[in-house]
């Protein structure tokens, strides 16, 4: 389904989109549905709405920006988490790595917004300062696999379209590992998915479509988001990286595309099929399964 392009945004100005809908009316939680001037006039946050970006996750949002004209920094998304769960809004990157976003707490927006406009603060400053939940300057932690900043400019092929899982493997320097790893996830059916019909009662099976292509050889998890087709709910992406093959328990990247896409989570490949699982069911956030810095793993320890 095509989706409108966004409006032209004006020097100084960001566009606060929503992407949340009841009955066709926009849900703004609590954000003002109206022009904001912030940061001492240093920033005007314009609302924007349309019942047709409803459930539009943040990687779909630089594809909307029309053509033409300068590309604005950045696009802050009113979407479930800030109307529902209470989250703060999540700004997505226009520029740097397309896709990838920060959450960061309502009173720091007109601050934040100030200096990625005027250049103090880069998107990679608000990745490098993200907390294990995906918030900007938060106190939940530091993740122990921060989000990388890939090199810029780089371009990949859309993912396949899909409703479940992908394994898309990145790394290319170790074919047995390759092949082991796909045997321990149960091997490659006529579909060419992974999956298994056993469950040894303690780690869910992952099925998920197999990307075993080298067009995405290097891929970074900030730049999976925008290239996942906007009208699936592919339920998350999994990185075959240099570390799967290089680490025991064939650690996975499993890559947020909601909450917060592009933040990674590095997994052992046995719990992989239990966070697919809990996000397909709605039973644990994402966040959950982001190792903390300094801290034993939970999944360790069961």
């Amino acid at each position: 389904m095509s989706r409108p392009s966004l409006p032209p945004a004006a020097p100084g100005e960001v566009l606060s989109v929503c992407t949340c809908y009841e009955d066709g009316r926009a849900q703004w939680g609590g954000l003002p549905g109206k022009d904001q001037v912030l940061a001492d006039g240093g920033v005007r946050l314009r609302p924007v709405e349309n019942p047709a970006w409803d459930y539009v996750h943040g990687g779909a949002i630089p594809a909307l920006v029309p053509d033409g004209g300068s590309v604005p920094p950045v696009a802050v998304l009113v979407d479930i988490p800030v109307v529902f769960g209470g989250d703060g809004p999540l700004l997505v990157d226009l520029a740097a790595v397309p896709g990838r976003g920060v959450r960061v707490p309502p009173a720091r927006l007109g601050e934040v917004l100030a200096g990625l406009l005027g250049g103090a603060l880069t998107f990679d400053d608000l990745v490098r300062g993200m907390d294990r939940s995906g918030m900007y300057m938060g106190d939940a932690g530091r993740p122990a696999f921060p989000m990388p900043a890939p090199p810029p400019g780089r371009s990949f092929p859309a993912l396949p379209s899909t409703d479940m899982s992908l394994l898309v493997r990145t790394s290319f320097d170790d074919e047995d590992g390759w092949h082991a790893l796909l045997d321990e996830l149960g091997g490659i059916d006529e579909d060419g998915c992974v999956g298994t019909d056993e469950h040894d009662g303690e780690h869910a099976p992952l099925t998920a479509l197999v990307v075993d292509d080298r067009a995405f050889e290097g891929l970074h998890p900030g730049e999976v988001p925008a290239l996942v087709p906007p009208d699936e709910h592919t339920t998350l992406v999994a990185l075959a990286d240099a570390r799967t093959f290089a680490e025991p328990g064939r650690p996975l990247t499993a890559v947020d595309l909601y909450d917060t896409p592009g933040q990674p989570a590095v997994v052992p490949c046995r719990e992989v099929g239990s966070l697919a699982d809990n996000l397909e069911i709605g039973n644990m956030d994402f966040f959950e399964f982001v190792a903390m810095e300094g801290v034993q793993p939970w999944w360790d320890l069961v």
